[in-house]
């Protein structure tokens, strides 16, 4: 079992897997060495676990939830672009999330901060990046949450 293998097991998460994607484009795409993971949804086996309007049909702390699933999609497609070997994860370059939320609704950031705790709990320093937390009316599928990441990687051996 590698580094990040047994911190996810020390902080008692496990990676759901990867949802498949919901259109015609790539989950994640690598480039030298850096990973591009496309936006993931709060979703669990496919299914859609927090859809709606933030500050309407869901709470922050809902949509917190959401935003922490949405970390752990990220991780699962960077597991698999990683060949099941997050050790190889040398940075985490950033994050990008939106959320689906109420014009009067100001707390993305605190939704987003779910995510980038999660990132950083299991990352450590390495897990420091930078982010972007924005509010809008739709997203796919009516998800109150998504969130894209670039994820630094040592180079295939």
């Amino acid at each position: 079992m590698g580094k990040i293998d047994s911190r996810l097991a020390e902080l008692g998460i496990e990676l759901p897997a990867s949802n498949p994607p919901q259109g015609n484009y790539l989950p994640y795409r690598k480039t030298g060495n850096l990973v591009f993971i496309a936006g993931q949804g709060p979703r669990n086996a496919g299914e859609l676990v927090y859809k709606g309007i933030v500050g309407q049909d869901l709470t922050l702390e809902q949509a917190q939830d959401a935003a922490r699933l949405c970390a752990l999609n990220l991780l699962g497609q960077l597991r698999n672009a990683c060949d099941g070997d997050l050790d190889r994860v040398t940075g985490v370059i950033r994050l990008a999330g939106l959320v689906r939320c109420t014009v009067d609704f100001e707390a993305q950031a605190k939704v987003l901060n779910a995510a980038s705790d999660l990132i950083c709990d299991v990352f450590g320093p390495a897990g420091a990046h930078a982010r972007i937390a924005s509010g809008t009316h739709a997203l796919p599928s009516g998800m109150a949450v998504e969130i894209e990441a670039v994820f630094e990687v040592a180079t295939d051996a």
